[in-house]
């Protein structure tokens, strides 16, 4: 009967250890999918301000020219 209960117990505590790493596994699945959500509303904003320098003339990048002397120079 002794070894019929040490088997229960390491039953018992696979078991306990199962369920304790699904609760992380669940947890960590959590938190990917709110990342992914971030990431994707990071990488929507920066192709608007992408989009919004590029509307703006040179795309918001150096030309390469001189800038304009104001008349009074």
């Amino acid at each position: 009967m002794h070894e019929y209960h040490l088997l229960e117990a390491r039953v018992v505590e696979l078991e306990i250890r199962t369920a304790l790493q699904d609760e992380l596994l669940a947890s960590l699945n959590d938190t990917v999918a709110q990342m992914r959500d971030a990431l994707e509303l990071q990488q929507e904003q920066l192709r608007l301000l992408y989009r919004r320098m590029e509307q703006q003339g040179s795309g918001g990048f150096e030309t390469g020219t001189a800038p304009e002397i104001p008349p009074h120079y």
